[in-house]
């Protein structure tokens, strides 16, 4: 994989020349935060060596390269999961190849199921830890050191110091924000009343089927990594037999524009 990060990484930087410090991974419904970038360049999945396409609706699949003020940042508009076919490896290539196009901070966006009564269809997430349960880790197998240590400390996923800005920005700018705890589950069924369940006893307050691999590949490399979460259905009774995709996309939308000020925000000040 060494070697298959390092070519994409030349192609890109011959065709960009850009260095960027924010790497941004845009979920379901979040793909426009690019309008907040000055942009410099966009180039498609499908033209970079080695890199997946994204299959699924709402995911565009281009990395775009700008600037938010004085800070570069390169933004991933749309995500790979597992359920789509691919291994958690090629989940996780794109943090990969972000970390050796020279990041040092990853902003990591997705739409979940609230199980916490305390949020509705639209609340804002920010993520403080998370609950793997994925079927295969995006670590296993013989590790490589230079990409990082066999045993990554997993102590402190989501950055306190980041997380606290954005508690801090959010306040400045009158938007309601929650913490909570992400589960990673594979998908791509939305969750059963039971599932819901399990997620709520286990000690998560949302659910999704994705994010956690590109953490836990990020915290690899040490980067320090933020997560943000749109409360896109409620895991109960009430609402379960009504959730779509189309619906999913329907709330994060909705939701988005608090969400790309609180990044936009983050990133200027952070």
């Amino acid at each position: 994989m060494w070697d298959q990060v390092q070519e994409t990484v030349s192609y890109i930087k011959n065709k960009t020349n850009f260095i960027p410090e924010y790497g941004v991974i845009l979920g379901s419904g979040l793909g426009s935060f690019t309008e907040d970038l000055q942009i410099e360049y966009t180039l498609p999945y499908d033209a970079i060596p080695n890199f997946p396409v994204s299959t699924v609706q709402g995911h565009k699949g281009a990395l775009v390269f700008g600037t938010i003020g004085d800070k570069q940042v390169v933004a991933m508009q749309g995500r790979f999961h597992f359920y789509e076919g691919y291994s958690m490896k090629e989940v996780t290539f794109p943090v990969r190849v972000l970390k050796y196009l020279g990041i040092t901070k990853l902003i990591v966006s997705n739409a979940s199921g609230g199980v916490n009564p305390k949020y509705k269809v639209g609340s804002i997430v920010l993520i403080k830890d998370h609950i793997n349960m994925a079927p295969e880790h995006p670590l296993r197998g013989k590790n490589d050191e230079r990409f990082g240590p066999r045993f990554v400390n997993m102590s402190e996923p989501y950055s306190k110091n980041m997380i606290a800005k954005a508690k801090s920005i959010a306040l400045d700018l009158n938007i309601e924000v929650h913490d909570g705890i992400y589960l990673g589950l594979q998908g791509p069924t939305f969750e059963t009343l039971a599932e819901y369940r399990m997620v709520k006893i286990l000690g998560a307050d949302c659910v999704g089927m994705s994010t956690v691999p590109e953490v836990i590949v990020a915290r690899h490399m040490a980067l320090e990594t933020f997560g943000i979460s749109v409360i896109t259905d409620m895991g109960d009774e009430e609402s379960i037999t009504t959730i779509s995709h189309d619906e999913v996309l329907d709330a994060a939308n909705k939701a988005e524009p608090k969400v790309r000020r609180l990044i936009r925000e983050l990133i200027l000040n952070y």
